[in-house]
């Protein structure tokens, strides 16, 4: 759009962009591409050395490579897939043979299956009248999810605000009254009650409780019975994979295919991006977000500010807190993060060997998620084990060996896992700390797995482990928080990331948030950064921005 060079004190130069996006995870790049799309002048500053945040892939052991943080795929927006052109730039993502597979206690198993009717059959092992609901439940949670992803794209209205938040407020109304009565009571059952309520009263055997209760509590610090986490729930099963409701899939290369596709069609925009660049602070000149400063004292000039990091770090380090109202800066004090979430990758001599294999699965099941947690009581004393001890004494755990379906990522005859484990406290009790008890934690889990599968510890050539400490230290996911912000009630939709401010614009003009902080919340999707690039370039249409 424009390109000014003001002179500087000193003889120096600042450079003024249209916007500068702090931050080159997944949401940034997607941010920036759509306002490099419109014609404006964009600057990427990330603190790492590689863009991606926590999508990344990275040789952690000699010859394994694997997604570091970020490690499965199914919210990413097909619309981001399409405009932002990812295939072209080699993205591909292949369906796991099916979802998940849970070993058991007592040398048994259960599974989902590749069809609804073939999940039917491996749950009548445990219940027929389980089998017999599944279609019912699963057409209630994708009449819900397709309200859902209607609305992902879609800017929540303000609370409170002008004549276009009362639009969108009708909008997202006029959505629910399309709905049945039975169906809006769904939505509030799912949006409210606890994931083991709802499944108590869909199922009774504990073990298809627990499959499904699994997606309840991924990256959040609460038992499956804690008042929200049915909401959780939904929010993991509203993706697809190449046009495939509720599907999860693995990118070929690992996560860090995704953003290096996105990073390649920044460029192609006419994107700057700029590597090993901290943000020390968002400067406010004459009430407006004009530059930002960078640690080693460089500041570039913008007429706009999008951060895609946490809300926590945006507004409580990168400002200045007299440039923010104190009830603000006390809300955002109180904004809830950390989710207990423990990361693990690991390179393996060979395939584990579980105690219950599916007859005639062909080993299909190492391609799903395999999901250690057998009951919801199992995972509620997970929890309760966090909240008092620190970290859960039989930990719920979910190992997906990548290299199944990618033989790119180890070499030929060997394999990747990556271990997602919960729950691990991000704050120890007694003034402990995660540098100290780190790889005690790591044994435990491993240890954990190898009680299903005998030989597991045995296989294990290296390793690279990330407690909650590690996380936020790495890719600045505070509390080890995933989403950028537990997704509770209170902290959805337009109260994301306070109420007042869910339309991406902060409480300082020309001040954007365009991370998993704001509206839909996290996982690798796009949309905070889609929907905040629309609101950034319509101020820019319509004079805000000048």
């Amino acid at each position: 759009m424009r390109d000014i060079i003001d002179a500087m004190p000193g003889d120096l130069t600042m450079q003024i962009f249209d916007i500068i996006i702090i931050g080159g995870g997944h949401n940034g790049l997607v941010c920036a591409c759509y306002l490099a799309g419109a014609g404006l002048k964009v600057k990427v500053l990330e603190r790492r050395s590689v863009v991606g945040g926590a999508a990344v892939t990275e040789e952690f052991h000699p010859g394994f490579r694997n997604s570091v943080a970020s490690y499965t795929v199914s919210l990413l927006n097909p619309k981001v897939i399409r405009d932002l052109r990812l295939e072209h730039h080699g993205l591909r993502i292949l369906q796991r043979p099916y979802a998940m597979y849970m070993p058991l206690p007592g040398n048994d198993y259960i599974r989902t299956g590749s069809t609804t009717g073939e999940t039917q059959t491996e749950f009548r092992r445990f219940s027929r009248r389980d089998a017999d609901r599944l279609p019912a439940y699963y057409d209630m949670l994708d009449k819900v999810a397709d309200v859902m992803r209607e609305m992902v794209l879609e800017t929540p209205p303000n609370v409170g605000g002008g004549l276009i938040d009362l639009w969108r407020g009708l909008k997202a109304g006029n959505r629910m009254r399309a709905l049945t009565m039975p169906e809006r009571r769904d939505v509030l059952d799912l949006f409210a009650k606890s994931a083991g309520d709802m499944l108590d009263y869909w199922f009774e055997s504990d073990p298809v409780k627990a499959l499904f209760g699994f997606d309840s509590i991924v990256g959040t610090l609460a038992s499956p019975y804690t008042p929200g986490t049915a909401y959780v729930l939904l929010h993991h099963v509203f993706g697809e994979v190449n046009g495939k409701k509720g599907q999860w899939g693995h990118a070929v290369g690992g996560m860090g295919a995704i953003t290096q596709a996105m990073a390649a069609e920044a460029r192609a925009r006419g994107v700057d991006m700029e590597l090993d660049a901290p943000v020390a602070k968002v400067q406010v000149r004459n009430g407006r977000a004009g530059s930002v400063v960078l640690e080693d004292g460089r500041e570039f000039s913008a007429r706009g500010v999008a951060a895609n990091v946490n809300p926590k770090l945006l507004y409580l380090k990168l400002m200045d807190q007299n440039t923010l109202e104190p009830e603000f800066i006390e809300r955002l004090r109180r904004y809830k993060c950390g989710s207990g979430s423990f990361r693990m990758n690991v390179a393996l001599s060979e395939l584990p060997k579980f105690s219950a294999s599916p007859p005639g699965d062909n080993g299909r099941h190492l391609s799903a998620g395999i999901i250690i947690a057998p009951t919801l009581r199992y995972m509620e004393q997970a929890f309760i084990d966090a909240r008092t001890l620190g970290w859960s004494r039989a930990p719920i755990i979910e190992l997906l060996i990548s290299s199944t379906l990618d033989d790119t990522l180890a070499p030929r005859g060997q394999h990747v896992a990556s271990l997602f484990c919960q729950h691990f406290n991000p704050e120890l009790p007694d003034g402990r700390s995660w540098d100290d008890v780190r790889e005690e934690a790591a044994d435990l889990i491993i240890s954990t797995i190898d009680g299903y599968a005998p030989g597991f510890k045995r296989s294990v050539l290296g390793r690279m482990v990330l407690s909650p400490l590690d996380l936020e230290r790495k890719f600045g996911l505070i509390g080890g928080d995933i989403f950028h912000g537990a997704l509770t009630l209170d902290q959805l939709y337009s109260a994301r990331p306070i109420l007042g401010y869910a339309d991406y614009r902060g409480p300082v003009p020309g001040l954007y948030l365009c991370g998993s902080g704001a509206h839909p919340g996290g996982g690798v999707s796009g949309a905070p950064g889609h929907n905040a690039a629309r609101e950034i370039i319509a101020d820019f249409k319509s004079g805000k921005l000048k």
